[in-house]
């Protein structure tokens, strides 16, 4: 029996989400030991580099999102109508999709460095170290795209344990990296650069190890071959019409957050290092949140797929009860430690208190991430890719932007941050009309 077929909603949910909450958070430990790293040399310009750079690994990364998700989604599906002939053509489309991709992006990137740069808001005194930052994630970049993909189309084929183990063994090794490459080293923000890229090296090899011992085992449901890779043209356009919204999530909220910190940008690097420090720490509510609505979007397809509707909607009830707890209890923490938690990565006290500040405006969208999270991840595991994208454009693009330019001119910096839990607050409601509104006409 699977863990897609557990008898218990709640243990299913507990069994997927559990793991990718533990990849998320091996994420976050390695996200937060980066920006400690960096934060020992005692440049603000290089804090603001890493912050100004995430964007753009976020970009990478939300490619193989579209392969990656799509492909969870439609596998799920697949896997829910007992179809394992298509779910091993899925897989291997994706995986050499993934790797096409990686390979044009790491061109195209290194050729475009110095304009990248220039457009995500740097400026003279952070430039040369944002520079350092993204060649080197441009060089790993066919690499943090494979692991990524893997992350998500591993769960989908019920690998969850290894899907989680590729993550955590690529964030170790990072963190480990960063250490030598940062203080003994010195090598500031091409050093933390360089260490992620090679923890997604490493993350890569151990799921393509996992493959190979799947295919040995004579598990029917994956494979790397290219025999038969010319029938995945009847697979592709679903994989890419689900996978896109998904990816736009990513790729929308990378291009919110370059508008964010371009407008942070005006009140200088010192601005820019509160609110990259605050948007770290905040990234263990996002995350999280964000890992376990991926993390049982398998089981949705599959409850979906197999005609279960009763399991289906109880699985989203007790999903979002649960995304939602989880974000109270961050917008609490940050509301009453925000200062401590600052403290660890700055040492003036004014900064500290301006990044908390940020920190507590920031945590209170965090039970509306919950809300919007699971039902996004729902809409992606049925193929609703007009619902996802509606509530990505909506929440990124549409109300995010030119939020974010009203605010400031009309609150100036805190207006600015405030924008993320105003934002939030209104999709909360959107996504929940969008969800009911699907649940009755939806007929399995």
């Amino acid at each position: 029996m699977t863990v897609f077929e557990e008898k218990s909603v709640f243990k299913a949910i507990l069994r997927l989400g559990l793991p990718a909450m533990l990849a998320q958070l091996a994420t976050l430990i390695y996200n937060t030991a980066d920006t400690y790293f960096v934060s020992l040399t005692k440049s603000p310009d290089q804090i603001a580099a890493v912050t100004l750079s995430t964007p753009i690994l976020l970009i990478v990364m939300s490619v193989a999102c579209i392969f990656g998700m799509g492909s969870s989604s439609v596998i799920a599906r697949l896997l829910g109508e007992n179809n394992k002939e298509d779910s091993k053509l899925c897989f291997k489309f994706s995986t050499w999709a993934v790797v096409l991709a990686g390979l044009i992006i790491a061109v195209i990137g290194l050729i475009c460095v110095e304009p990248i740069a220039k457009a995500i808001g740097t400026d003279e005194n952070n430039f040369i170290y944002t520079c350092d930052y993204l060649k080197y994630i441009f060089i790993g970049a066919p690499f943090i795209m494979l692991s990524t993909g893997y992350s998500h189309s591993f769960r989908s084929v019920a690998l969850v344990k290894e899907a989680t183990s590729g993550v955590i063994i690529g964030n170790v090794l990072n963190i480990i990296l960063d250490y030598i490459f940062i203080v003994p080293l010195k090598m500031g923000t091409a050093g933390a650069a360089l260490a992620t890229s090679l923890g997604y090296v490493a993350s890569s090899a151990y799921y393509l190890f996992c493959i190979f011992k799947e295919e040995h085992k004579g598990n029917e449901t994956i494979s790397l071959s290219i025999k038969g890779l010319s029938q995945s043209k009847r697979i592709a356009p679903g994989v890419i019409k689900i996978g896109i919204p998904g990816a736009l999530i990513t790729v929308m909220l990378s291009v919110s957050n370059i508008t964010l910190n371009s407008h942070v940008a005006l009140y200088g690097s010192n601005a820019v290092a509160c609110y990259g420090i605050a948007y770290k720490i905040s990234l263990f509510m996002v995350l999280l949140s964000v890992g376990l609505a991926q993390g049982i979007a398998p089981l949705f397809g599959f409850c979906y797929g197999a005609k279960q509707k009763d399991r289906l909607h109880k699985a989203v009830y007790l999903g979002g009860l649960f995304d939602i707890l989880m974000g109270v209890f961050f917008t609490v923490i940050f509301i009453f430690f925000g200062k401590q938690l600052c403290g660890i990565f700055l040492e003036e006290k004014e900064l500290i208190e301006k990044a908390a500040s940020f920190l507590w405006v920031i945590g209170l969208s965090a039970p509306m991430l919950g809300v919007i999270n699971i039902v996004t991840s729902y809409f992606q595991a049925l193929g609703k890719a007009i619902n996802s994208m509606i509530i990505t454009m909506l929440r990124n693009v549409i109300l995010f932007i030119p939020g974010v330019m009203l605010m400031n001119y009309l609150f100036k910096l805190p207006g600015v941050i405030a924008t993320q839990p105003t934002v939030e607050t209104i999709m909360a409601v959107v996504s929940i009309v969008l969800y009911i509104s699907n649940q009755k006409k939806e007929v399995l």
